[in-house]
């Protein structure tokens, strides 16, 4: 599996592209094939305040419930309303399915975060793809 190098990654297995001041989130490949089927995502409210590296949401699949993790801080500015009624397009597409969007606070933080071939070499050693 490979993983597009435009984003950035989390050990928590999330995605974050970032454009200036603004970013979009969501859940790795790696993230849905070990969760299996998502049947419901839990999402902040736009106008929420998330902290990197602190819980920001839960996705259930027919395994388990999963915390969500921030990859960055600051304001969430919309939510994917698709994922409400269809969960599972993140089974389909999780690198080109968002959950969120979201004004960085501080753009420097996505400096601590994987490079697409540091994900890869992460997920491996997890003894993922």
């Amino acid at each position: 599996m490979s993983y597009p190098s435009d984003l950035k990654y989390t050990k928590e297995h999330e995605w974050i592209k970032a454009d200036g001041s603004s970013a979009t989130v969501g859940i790795t490949n790696y993230a849905q094939e070990s969760l299996g089927d998502i049947v419901f995502v839990e999402l902040p409210k736009p106008g929420s305040e998330i902290t990197a590296g602190k819980t920001f949401g839960t996705v259930e699949s027919v395994k388990a419930v999963s915390d969500l993790f921030a990859p960055a801080s600051g304001t969430v500015t919309e939510v994917n309303g698709d994922l409400a009624t269809a969960p599972e397009k993140i089974n389909k597409d999780a690198n080109g399915t968002w959950m969120l969007k979201m004004t960085l606070k501080n753009a420097a933080e996505l400096n601590s975060l994987l490079s697409a071939a540091d994900y890869e070499k992460f997920v491996s050693e997890e003894g993922g793809h």
